[in-house]
């Protein structure tokens, strides 16, 4: 005869791997702020920063944060990055909406 299955042991161990997995996240996030130094931002600028890139549709720069973020992983964050790849990542500290005038950073 077959043994029955245990579902209440097994649905235990699915939530205690799935909380194990859910810590794991957590911690690498923050050890991915740590090393890329973002830990020297506040909460508000690391938040909003996240934010216009999670509403960012434009592929180009998505890609080039992509690259950029790819290079860091392969251990060449440290290179000077073109001023192309660098613009997005200024800006994006800058409120949803903000942009400077047209007539150039001096009042008219």
């Amino acid at each position: 005869m077959r043994k029955p299955r245990d579902f209440d042991a097994e649905l235990k161990a699915l939530e205690d791997k799935a909380r194990e997995l859910k810590t794991r996240k957590l911690q690498q996030l923050g050890d991915l702020v740590i090393a890329i130094g973002a830990d020297t931002l506040t909460a508000e600028e690391l938040a909003g920063a996240l934010l216009v890139l999670a509403e960012t549709k434009d592929p180009g720069r998505r890609e080039a944060w992509a690259r950029r973020g790819a290079a860091f992983f392969q251990g060449r964050a440290r290179q000077s990055a073109p001023a192309s790849e660098r613009d997005p990542v200024s800006t994006a500290a800058q409120p949803v909406g903000a942009q400077p005038p047209s007539g150039g950073t001096g009042a008219a």
